[in-house]
């Protein structure tokens, strides 16, 4: 019997919590600047494009560590 540890499952997991605190993250930022008038839009537009591609990440990892 084999005592090796699949290292790369931990990898990946520790990977997917790293990228939900980055959009959990920003969009605590997004829900602050969106409430303040003096804010630039285009910021806003940015930070909301970066948490999309978070999300797509994160949904893309979460489906490759489902076993099919």
């Amino acid at each position: 019997m084999s005592d090796k540890v699949d290292t790369e499952s931990f990898k990946e997991f520790a990977r997917l919590r790293e990228l939900r605190v980055n959009h959990r993250d920003l969009d605590y930022l997004i829900d602050k600047l969106s409430h303040d008038p003096m804010v630039d839009q285009l910021r806003i537009r940015r930070l909301k494009k970066r948490r999309l591609i978070l999300k797509d990440t994160i949904t893309r990892l979460e489906s490759a560590l489902i076993p099919d």
